[in-house]
């Protein structure tokens, strides 16, 4: 794996026939679901709400009247994970549904209409901040992904430009999702952020999906970005809380830093700052640094391999709760030094000052892991590919 690092295991009257077929369906399989409640109530082994029966058997009907085809929601398409989330799902045989905020924003939303190409992809208009928006988008789908989050780095009002927005904008997808009869499970993207930031001492820590970031912290000591990680953990615990009281079968991935070439034609900000000891952008390089500082380590994943853990994830019944998806655990020396070894064409600063060159926590993806999930790649292929990408687009010197 190179110097320093460590895997993380851790017609009509036809059409009136065909729809009178349709409501008989939905009907038989309404009166199965209810039958199968009753049955339960009387070997007393109820662990179902009726509302969650009730769906399940109405989302069999559907997936009877469709053909069996799998229709899945991804929230927030012109983003880099969403982006290549649509794509895998399109690739096996999903029909997709996405939404963004300006589907006449040709710039934003080309590449998705590319990949319409691939199979069946709606582009749906909806606005994390309006409630009721996403009605329209989750309906009919079994697999809801909701990845999109507001970011504002920038921002000099974090608590209204981005962690109330995330909080209201994750409730308002998941009140769409419970108002739908068809869905099966909600898949939630959250953040390393949201478990590895805890002003702990001592090295060789080992955090897990039980472990939650601080907040109490970042919002007394305000370090830089602050207000991401704050969002992130808020609108995931908000996300629990509103699942358990409205019976929503809930996942939530836990991803690390992201790299790895973009369907987007903007370079994403996650592969921006995996890739500055590489470009030499010193503000970026800086923010790297200050993400170990802040939560004791360096993780980092191909976007691949976790828009396929979000997919195992929705598709593997036995899964529950949180898991995360971090493929290696480094830090910034370790990192500059295997990047110095390996891109000898590139001038890769090694002299970091007093940063830590050992880890003082790995991220664990043993949960993952265990439940029969494994990554595609390496911290080699990783970078070798977004160095590809880079040069692509002009980042770096080819």
């Amino acid at each position: 794996m190179g110097a320093g690092f460590r895997l993380a295991f851790g017609g009509r009257g036809r059409e009136k026939g065909r729809e009178q077929g349709e409501v008989r369906v939905v009907s038989s399989y309404t009166q199965h679901a209810i039958a199968h409640y009753w049955l339960a109530l009387t070997v007393r082994s109820v662990k179902l709400s009726w509302g969650r029966v009730l769906r399940r058997g109405l989302g069999m009907a559907s997936e009877i009247a469709n053909g069996d085809k799998k229709k899945a929601c991804v929230v927030g398409g012109t983003g880099f994970v969403a982006s290549q989330l649509v794509k895998l799902l399109l690739q096996k045989g999903y029909s997709v549904n996405t939404t963004v905020r300006d589907p006449d924003n040709t710039k934003r939303v080309s590449h998705l209409a590319q990949m319409q190409n691939l199979g069946e992809l709606k582009i749906f208009k909806a606005d994390l901040t309006e409630e009721g928006s996403f009605n329209a988008a989750v309906a009919g789908c079994q697999f809801v992904f909701l990845v999109a989050t507001p970011v504002n780095f920038a921002s000099q009002d974090p608590e209204n430009d981005m962690i109330k927005p995330a909080i209201q904008g994750v409730l308002n997808v998941l009140k769409a999702c419970s108002k739908a009869k068809t869905i099966k499970r909600v898949i939630l993207t959250s953040s390393a952020a949201a478990v590895s930031i805890n002003n702990l001492p001592g090295s060789g820590l080992v955090v897990d999906e039980k472990d939650w970031t601080d907040v109490e912290f970042l919002t007394s000591e305000k370090p830089p970005t602050w207000g991401y990680p704050v969002s992130k953990t808020l609108a995931e615990k908000a996300a629990w809380k509103f699942a358990e009281e409205n019976n929503l079968d809930l996942v939530a991935v836990i991803p690390s830093l992201m790299a790895g070439r973009s369907l987007t034609l903007e370079v994403p900000s996650s592969v921006c700052l995996g890739m500055s000891p590489l470009t030499g952008n010193e503000f970026l390089l800086n923010g790297l640094k200050g993400m170990q500082m802040l939560s004791g380590s360096i993780s980092i994943t191909h976007v691949e391999d976790v828009c396929r853990a979000h997919i195992f994830l929705a598709e593997k019944e036995s899964a529950s709760g949180r898991y995360i998806c971090c493929a290696t655990n480094t830090s910034v020396p370790n990192l500059a030094k295997f990047l110095s070894e390996r891109y000898l064409q590139y001038q890769v600063k090694t002299e970091l000052g007093e940063l830590p060159s050992k880890a003082k926590l790995i991220i664990s993806s043993e949960k993952l892991v265990n439940q029969g999930f494994s990554f595609k790649y390496s911290m080699e292929d990783i970078y070798d590919e977004s160095v590809e990408y880079l040069k692509e687009k002009g980042l770096l010197s080819p």
